[in-house]
C-alpha cells in the first residue's frame, strides 16, 4: 500500500507543493483546510498529474475535530504516513509587543499551538507501532528570531518550536521524525500572505518572495535525511550565533 502525506492547511501555495512533491514519490495525498470548494479543485488538479489526492474540510482552529478528522482521513486511506502542518489565515498579521493582550494571544493558540498537538497524538500511536512516520511543522521566522513589532504568531509559534525539539528528541531511534521548517520569505501563489506590520517595522528589512515548490523540495529533504530538526527558509536567513 502506497504512503500517505497528510497536508494541513492546504491552500493554492505551499499546501498544494507539498502534496505535489511528495506525489511524485507515489504518495497519496490527504488534503485539510476549511474550505471545501477550494479542496476540491486542488484535489482535481493534483488528479490531472496523476496523483491520488482527496478533500476534507475541517477547522484547524477547532483541536477537538481532530480525532474525528484524522479518523476520515484513516478511512478514505488506509494510513496516515507524513503530516504537514502549516495553516496561514487570511489576513493574518502582527502586533507590537507593546500591544499584545491576552485575548489576541488566545485566539492564535488553538491554531498554532493546540491543533498540532492534538494531531501529534492522533497520528502517533500509528507511526511508532510502524517504525516509520514524520510530523513536519511548517512556522514563521518571528517563531525562530523575536523582532521589534513582529510580536503575536511568534510567542504562539515559539511555544510549538519548544514542543516540536522534545518530540523530536524522545523520538530518537523510534523511526518518527519531528522536523520544522521556519520560512522568512513572503511565498508566491498563496492565498493568505500574512498582512504586513507598520511600514516603520519594515525599516532595514527585506523578504524575499519565495518559490513554494522550492520550499516543498527542502521539506522532502528533511523528511528523507532526518538529520536534523530545524530548518530556515531561505537558509541565509538563519540567525548567526554570536561570537564572544
Amino acid at each position: 500500500m502506497s504512503k500517505v502525506i497528510a497536508v494541513f492547511g492546504a491552500g493554492t501555495g505551499l499546501g498544494v507543493s507539498v502534496a505535489r512533491r511528495f506525489g511524485r514519490e507515489g504518495f497519496r495525498v490527504a488534503l485539510v483546510a476549511r474550505r471545501e470548494g477550494r479542496l476540491d479543485a486542488l484535489a482535481a488538479q493534483l488528479a490531472d498529474e496523476d496523483i491520488e489526492a482527496a478533500a476534507f474540510a475541517a477547522d484547524l482552529a477547532e483541536p477537538a475535530q481532530v480525532p474525528a478528522l484524522v479518523a476520515a482521513i484513516r478511512d478514505r486511506f488506509g494510513r496516515i504516513d507524513v503530516v504537514e502542518y502549516g495553516p496561514v489565515p487570511a489576513g493574518q498579521g502582527f502586533t507590537s509587543a507593546t500591544r499584545l493582550d491576552a485575548a489576541t494571544l488566545e485566539a492564535l493558540i488553538p491554531l498554532f499551538l493546540l491543533t498540532p498537538v492534538e494531531v501529534v497524538q492522533a497520528v502517533l500511536p500509528e507511526m511508532t507501532e510502524r517504525g516509520d512516520g514524520a510530523f513536519l511543522l511548517t512556522q514563521g521566522f518571528s517563531a525562530v528570531l523575536p523582532s521589534p513589532h513582529f510580536s503575536g504568531p511568534g510567542p504562539v509559534m515559539a511555544a510549538a518550536r519548544n514542543y516540536l525539539y522534545s518530540l523530536n528528541g524522545e523520538l530518537a531511534g523510534t523511526g518518527v521524525y519531528a522536523g520544522t521548517l521556519a520560512i522568512a520569505a513572503a511565498v508566491a501563489r498563496s492565498e493568505n500572505a500574512p498582512a504586513k506590520p507598520d511600514a516603520a517595522a519594515f525599516e532595514g528589512i527585506e523578504f524575499p518572495v519565495v518559490d513554494p515548490d522550492d520550499i516543498a523540495e527542502c521539506y522532502w529533504d528533511m523528511y528523507t535525511r532526518r538529520d536534523h530538526v530545524e530548518q530556515v527558509y531561505p537558509e541565509f536567513m538563519t540567525p548567526q550565533a554570536e561570537t564572544a
